[in-house]
This record gives C-alpha cells, sequence and structure tokens, in this order.
C-alpha cells in the first residue's frame, strides 16, 4: 500500500474518531444542559417553553424557594450528603489502601484467597446486600441513623482491589526494608512512605468512592425513615412523588438536581491532575 493511500486512511480514521467522540460528547452533555435551562426558568415555563431554549432568567429566585422550601429541609439534605460523600469516602480509601498494602507487600497464608474473596465481593450489586445489612443493623438497633448509611459506605472492595495494584507498582521493596533498617514500624513506614506514593491512585480511589455516595439512592431508602437523615437524592425521590398534589415542587426539584451534581464537577476538576496519573498509573500495571 502506498504512503499516500496509509496518510488518507489514517486521516479518515482520525476524523471518524473525532466525530464519534463529539457525538458521545453531546449525547453525554445534553442532559446537563437540559438541566441548567430549566433550573433558570420560572415553573410556568417549564411546560410552556422549548425545553432547550432559555426564557426568563428566575435561577436566583429559584435557588432561593428550593433552600427556603419545608423551613429549609434541602440545605440539610445537602450537609448530611456531604457528610456522608465526604467523611465516607475519606475513610474507605484509607481503610482499601491499608488493606490494598498490606496484600501486596506481605507474604500470609491465605493471601490469595483472601484477595479473590474481595474480588468476588466486586462483582456482588449493592442492591443485592440492601436486604441483609437492613436486618443486620436492625438487631444492632442502627436503622434510621447516621451510621445505617455511613458504615457500609467505607467498605469498598474495588477500593482495595485499586489498592493492591497502585501498591505493587508504586512502591519499591528497597524503599520499605530501608524505613525499617531505620527503625521504623510498619504504621510508620506506611504513612511516611506508601502513603505518599500511593497519593494519586488514593485520589482516584477517592473519588469512586466520593460519586458512588453521593449518588446513592437505594440504601438510604431502606435504612431511613426520618427526613431530617435523608441525602439530596432520596429527598429529591420523596419531593418527586409529592408533584401530583403540589406542581410547583417540580421547578425545586430540577433546581436541586442541579445543585446535587455541581459538587462533583467541582471535585473533579479540581482533583483531576492527581486522578489521571493514578489511572494512568493502573493502566501501565
Amino acid at each position: 500500500m502506498s504512503k499516500p493511500s496509509v496518510m488518507r486512511e489514517s486521516r479518515a480514521g482520525r476524523t471518524a474518531a473525532t466525530a464519534l467522540m463529539l457525538l458521545l460528547a453531546v449525547y453525554f452533555l445534553l442532559p446537563v444542559y437540559f438541566l441548567v435551562v430549566a433550573s433558570t426558568k420560572p415553573q410556568g415555563d417549564l411546560a410552556a417553553t422549548n425545553g432547550l431554549l432559555f426564557s426568563h432568567f428566575d435561577l436566583f429566585d429559584n435557588l432561593h424557594t428550593l433552600f427556603t422550601r419545608s423551613d429549609g429541609i434541602f440545605g440539610r439534605w445537602a450537609l448530611n450528603t456531604v457528610l456522608y460523600a465526604v467523611l465516607g469516602a475519606a475513610v474507605g480509601t484509607l481503610i482499601s489502601a491499608l488493606c490494598g498494602y498490606a496484600l501486596a507487600k506481605f507474604r500470609f497464608r491465605g493471601r490469595e484467597f483472601l484477595f479473590s474473596v474481595i474480588l468476588g465481593g466486586v462483582l456482588v450489586p449493592t442492591t443485592a446486600l440492601a436486604l441483609p445489612l437492613f436486618l443486620l443493623f436492625s438487631a444492632t438497633g442502627l436503622v434510621n441513623t447516621y451510621l445505617a448509611v455511613f458504615l457500609p459506605s467505607i467498605v469498598s472492595p474495588f477500593g482495595v482491589y485499586l489498592a493492591r495494584i497502585f501498591a505493587d507498582a508504586a512502591v519499591p521493596q528497597e524503599l520499605l526494608e530501608s524505613a525499617r533498617l531505620d527503625g521504623a514500624g510498619e504504621f510508620r513506614t506506611f504513612f511516611s512512605v506508601a502513603f505518599r506514593l500511593m497519593t494519586p491512585a488514593l485520589v482516584t480511589i477517592f473519588l469512586f468512592q466520593f460519586v458512588a455516595i453521593w449518588n446513592n439512592f437505594f440504601l438510604p431508602m431502606v435504612m431511613l425513615q426520618k427526613e431530617s437523615l435523608f441525602p439530596i437524592t432520596l429527598g429529591l425521590y420523596e419531593w418527586n412523588g409529592q408533584t401530583a398534589r403540589a406542581p410547583l415542587l417540580q421547578q425545586s426539584i430540577i433546581t436541586g438536581s442541579l445543585v446535587s451534581v455541581l459538587p462533583v464537577i467541582v471535585v473533579f476538576v479540581l482533583l483531576q491532575r492527581f486522578w489521571r496519573s493514578g489511572l494512568a498509573a493502573g493502566s501501565l500495571k
């Protein structure tokens, strides 16, 4: 095949790939665009105007209505969601890092079997665990408390799996041996040497955990009955069930949905340098 033919095929392939990526970008971003547009409209314009075109700009009035409705319950839901997601992701990341590091750097009987069990846990859907968790927490009196949502959120088999892969790739055994020869204990070795080397991986695990907890819906629905303990996802779901008798809730639900996705976008943008390098290290491994 001649060189010009190869170049034409290469350009055609790049063009096709670019067109496909643009199409996928439109597909994924169109719902977000619709949410932004709908959040700026007054209630009466939601059905009376084109869903993809702006009309009267009432975003600030909609936000005021959202945060003052029902004595400001949405603000409580937002605070609960931040508590569940940030604290749960931080503790879950630390547990995943400790477990993954131990599986990667220590040799003990049953290690591979234990890792196989953890991999099996990755395949179990979270919805299948909701009922057993409810029965367990009900027996211990923790249903309808913050712990009923927080404790299951800090366990992540997938996070342990990623942490082991990254610990194998990023933490040289020689550095650990040097730290031990200098008299450092295992925990000090982990936090002073391994933890720093695993930082990009841990940010990636944190983001996975953060997004999963932030979008968690089924577990809080099973565990919680008090409205004051709801996360945003469950709170908006409850409002959505009331729109038949309170149609004005529709605008607050849409505005609340926009508010709920903004923190996830901000976290991804702020931490993109770390999680992109972490994913690259994982792909090389």
